[in-house]
């Protein structure tokens, strides 16, 4: 993975993690309600998992955004 695709990575998690906070959600209770692991959605919002689009999708919904506003803008 290049620097480029880290820092791809590095900003989705930065956006998941603000519409998170924005909720007033713990990682753990987040993860609960998408049914994924709290280590996992940690790795995420850190930029260190390539996350599948199956999942994007799925935090999205949770999340109750637009995957387009998740995903807006990044380089």
């Amino acid at each position: 993975m290049n620097l480029s695709d880290k820092n791809f990575l590095r900003e989705l998690g930065y956006r998941i993690r603000e519409h998170r906070l924005n909720r007033q959600w713990t990682q753990a209770e987040f993860a609960e309600r998408c049914q994924l692991h709290r280590t996992f959605i940690g790795s995420v919002e850190r930029g260190e998992r390539n996350i599948s689009i199956l999942n994007l999708r799925l935090i999205a919904r949770i999340l109750r955004v637009p995957l387009a506003v998740l995903m807006d803008k990044l380089t």
